[in-house]
């Protein structure tokens, strides 16, 4: 757009606007989301579902983002989004199938996935549309890694075709949403709960993948609340109070159906749903929108840049990268000083071990892999996009960095 001017002067353009700068706090729990999960993968404690739910605050987040992004036309949003989700997965879906074969899976003779429709459900690998198969047990279970390996390695992806389902789904539900913005958001709290009666049994991944969209559904379009400003009109004390009972009735859902994991929320379907709905709620009520990070938190902003970066490569890789700790610390038992004692000690702190582990594996992945992201989100690559000033040589920070 140009102003009128004179006759014989250049035209006068205005500055383009620049890019609205990043929601830190969101950036934060993204990096805390990540980080939980890595955590609840290795130790398996079940009350880390209750004191932070994940997938809830992850889908939440993609929810916000997906509807400021759908100002633009839905058909280049949903491009754009699978283009930035494909190419990672499908680097790790090489992988991963690669490492299957060679432990000697074939999906024409798997019981679970035999036959023709075995063979075409590897798609699943390319279009996460359905889940990717994978076997149940693969190779000894006194072999180098259990024979779960696979199902830990691969059984994550469910995020992925959840997201996608949603991504997919949004131009509808944002509409849906901007019409009737609280029928919207509680309906997939009602498919939850009905289909956690003996009234409706869809059985299969198709029952699992409607069970994820129902259960996670209230905090993706929660994300279309906070980023419409929907959320910020309901008075506070009404929010959290009504968070307050959504999550209370959460835990008295799951108090009566225990799991095989007893508090784990990831198999209490209602109780997951709830639980991080009014968690999510407390959360977005409260986000204070920081642009930089304050006080003691400003020293993680390197790895809080990082982390959101590399958010799919973490994701897509940390549980194979757990087991590929197990090896590793198993190379200790060989040394030739080990004693009774200390490899009693080793033991006793064998997960530990592997905790302080698996986090250089991740940056090591990152390092190999993460540059990935960069040229499926059309960026040149970049080695450890942490926000660090890109520097000459002779240590000045470079022009314009």
């Amino acid at each position: 757009m140009t102003h009128p001017t004179r006759v014989g002067e250049p035209p006068v353009r205005e500055a383009p606007s620049a890019p609205a700068p990043r929601d830190r706090y969101l950036d934060l729990l993204r990096s805390l989301a990540l980080v939980r999960v890595v955590v609840y993968h290795l130790f398996g404690w079940a009350w880390l579902t209750i004191l932070f739910p994940s997938m809830g605050v992850m889908f939440a987040l993609a929810g916000s983002l997906t509807a400021r992004s759908l100002k633009r036309p839905a058909r280049q949003v949903i491009a754009s989004r699978l283009r930035r989700l494909l190419p990672p997965l499908w680097l790790f879906g090489a992988v991963a199938l690669f490492l299957l074969f060679a432990a000697g899976w074939k999906p024409g003779d798997d019981p679970d996935h035999g036959g023709t429709w075995g063979l075409l459900s590897l798609a699943g690998y390319v279009l996460p549309v359905g889940a990717p198969p994978f076997p149940w047990h693969l190779g000894d279970k006194a072999g180098l890694l259990e024979d779960t390996w696979a199902v830990q390695a691969v059984g994550p992806l469910w995020y992925l075709r959840a997201y996608l389902w949603f991504v997919l789904a949004s131009p509808l539900l944002l509409r849906a949403f901007r019409r009737a913005p609280w029928p919207t958001l509680l309906a997939p709290l009602a498919l939850t709960a009905l289909l956690s009666t003996d009234l409706v049994r869809i059985p299969g991944e198709t029952g699992n993948a409607v069970s994820d969209f129902a259960v996670y559904g209230g905090c993706w379009i929660l994300g279309f609340a906070h980023q419409e400003g929907v959320l910020a009109r309901v008075p506070r004390y009404l929010a959290v109070s009504l968070a307050a009972l959504a999550m209370a009735f959460g835990l008295w859902w799951a108090s009566g159906h225990l799991g095989p994991d007893g508090w784990d929320l990831n198999d209490i379907p209602l109780a997951q749903a709830t639980w991080s709905l009014g968690f999510v709620v407390v959360l977005l009520v409260y986000s204070p929108a920081w642009h930089r990070l304050p006080g003691r938190l400003a020293r993680w902003d390197g790895l809080i840049t990082l982390s959101n970066n590399r958010a799919v490569t973490i994701y897509l890789w940390h549980n194979l990268l757990i087991m590929a700790t197990v090896p590793l610390i198993d190379m200790a038992y060989d040394v030739p000083f080990m004693t009774e004692r200390t490899m009693a000690a080793l033991d006793s702190t064998y997960t530990m071990w592997m905790f302080m582990l698996v986090w250089p594996l991740i940056g090591v992945m990152v390092l190999a892999v993460g540059w990935v992201e960069d040229l499926a989100a059309r960026r040149s690559p970049r080695v450890w996009p942490d926000g660090a000033p890109k520097r000459r040589r002779g240590g000045r920070p470079a022009k314009g960095a």
